[in-house]
């Protein structure tokens, strides 16, 4: 290791010794209760609500996947992917927010996901709350292998370190500070995290368009890609084996631009649906101090996420200017922000930036181990199981769970070939599909009913897998992204079997009303 990196190394071994220190600060309150460990006691304030929402949500596909999306296609697919996000983080903190926090506390403190929708419809078998915690358990496991790849690709990058050792050892330090400092920890540290994350994104992106020579000769070198510069085409790389080939010129290949039609268009801002049933978001939606501290939550991560996504797009079309013919496939095309950050700036500073991406990794993971550990040990563990076990059984199956998950992820995300963003994007509709329409309906449909509910979720959750893997490959209007199809689906299977069944009984529809009046 040369100098350069040795100086890198430090930085991002000094950021990940502050992380640890987070999760051992909080490591006592998290073991007095369950409560505390899995939402925080309720406790958290609007800033740490904002922050650690988003950075737990966006993790490193926000710095290397979506760049790599910008560098391989161009604008058109990143773009409307970033749209769909920024519109959906709006709408899902100024519709789902106050009205869920509220809700979670009247319907019997409901602290995670599954309980909720459980306590909505005041179900005896707990079916509602066990087809939940499956689904998250899951997709969870997805998610973090993501975060996985993600920290192995990393450090294969900088340092050359064999990215297997380099992905387990990213997942154990993940799985020590998020075992030992619960729910606060996390939060605390996605807080920290955020603004590490922006910082790295703006600071590269800044650099990039000075290196580039400004605004109008990025735009003018980028344009002079077919369809990489274009809203409605798209970048066509001319492959053999997943490799994009190189002309006489030594220049990168492409073909003519591809079309970017309407319902492809439809198909990538449907990514903001997937909002709606995120758990990392909506348990922090749950874990804020005051429901009318989430006005300034919103405001906060709403400008947040404008700002990271219009950073990350425009990170990938620098990339693409400046180094041509560097990544030849789209798996190598997301570590493009490494590769800006480590020729852009001295060693240190280089590890800061590079610690942003460590940021928004750990920031997910712990998020989604948290999660599904909780998921298990309150829902399936207390719910079903064993419903008279203690809070600190509970507590040590929640930690236990953890482990099983993470070990999961790690099997998972042991090919370095996988493209993040594509891990992403399956896991987001998994969940955007199965907890989206319910959580809205749930919040702003009296008349629906555990029934509706249950057919919901299973036409959502399931159709995510058979679109994607039976009716995605035919391709033409069917190759859409399967989050779309699925939630629609859902929609209409809750409506439809809800309209079919008896109305709800009369005390889940007063409790209905009361949250809908309720006055904070």
């Amino acid at each position: 290791m040369g100098g350069a990196n040795v100086q890198i190394f430090i930085a991002m071994i000094l950021y990940i010794a502050v992380v640890i220190c987070i999760g051992l600060y909080y490591a006592k309150r998290a073991s007095e209760s369950s409560s505390n460990y899995l939402i925080g006691g309720r406790s958290l304030n609007p800033w740490v609500t904002a922050m650690g929402a988003e950075a737990s949500d966006m993790s490193g596909w926000l710095l290397m996947g979506l760049p790599g999306v910008a560098y391989w296609f161009g604008l058109s697919d990143a773009a409307w992917t970033a749209i769909g996000l920024a519109i959906g983080t709006y709408l899902n903190w100024l519709f789902v927010a106050k009205r869920l926090r509220i809700y979670s506390h009247v319907a019997g403190d409901s602290i995670t996901i599954p309980d909720f929708f459980s306590r909505r419809f005041k179900e005896d078998k707990k079916v509602i709350m066990t087809i939940a915690a499956l689904f998250i358990l899951v997709f969870f496991s997805v998610y973090a292998a993501s975060c996985f790849v993600t920290f192995g690709k990393l450090f294969n990058t900088l340092f050359g370190f064999d990215y297997v050792y380099m992905m387990i050892a990213g997942a154990l330090f993940v799985i020590f500070y998020t075992f030992i400092g619960g729910f606060l920890a996390e939060s605390a540290s996605d807080f920290m995290q955020g603004i590490i994350m922006i910082f790295a994104l703006a600071v590269v992106l800044i650099t990039g368009i000075v290196h580039v020579g400004g605004i109008s000769a990025l735009i003018e070198n980028a344009r002079s890609i077919p369809g990489f510069f274009d809203f409605f085409g798209i970048a066509s790389p001319t492959l053999v084996d997943g490799v994009q080939q190189i002309g006489a010129d030594g220049k990168p290949v492409f073909g003519e631009a591809g079309k970017y039609g309407l319902l492809t268009i439809i198909s990538t801002l449907s990514w903001g649906l997937g909002y709606f049933g995120m758990p990392q978001v909506l348990l922090k939606f749950m874990a804020i101090k005051k429901p009318y501290e989430l006005k300034l939550s919103r405001r906060v991560a709403v400008i947040w996420v404008i700002i990271s996504l219009t950073a990350a797009v425009m990170i990938g079309i620098i990339g693409r200017v400046l180094y041509p013919d560097v990544f030849l496939t789209q798996s190598a095309a997301e570590r493009i922000f490494i590769l800006l950050s480590t020729n852009f700036f001295i060693s240190f500073l280089a590890g800061i930036v590079m610690a942003g991406i460590l940021a928004a990794t750990i920031s997910s993971a712990d998020s989604y181990l948290l999660i599904a550990a909780s998921a298990f040990s309150k829902n399936v563990y207390q719910g079903l199981i064993k419903k008279e076990a203690s809070d600190k059984v509970v507590l040590y199956i929640s930690r236990l769970t953890l482990v099983i998950i993470a070990i999961i992820a790690i099997i998972i995300a042991l090919d370095e070939n996988s493209v993040i963003f594509t891990v992403v994007s399956f896991a987001w509709a998994g969940f955007g599909a199965t907890f989206g329409p319910i959580m809205l309906f749930s919040l702003f449909w009296k008349r629906v009913t555990r029934s509706g509910a249950i057919a919901g979720m299973l036409t959502g959750g399931c159709m995510v897998f058979i679109w994607k893997l039976l009716i995605k490959p035919m391709g033409g209007v069917w190759g859409i992204y399967e989050l779309f199809p699925a939630f629609v689906l859902s929609c209409i299977a809750i409506v439809i079997v809800s309209l079919l069944s008896k109305e709800p009984p009369k005390d889940i529809q007063e409790e209905f009303e009361l949250v809908r009046n309720y006055q904070v």
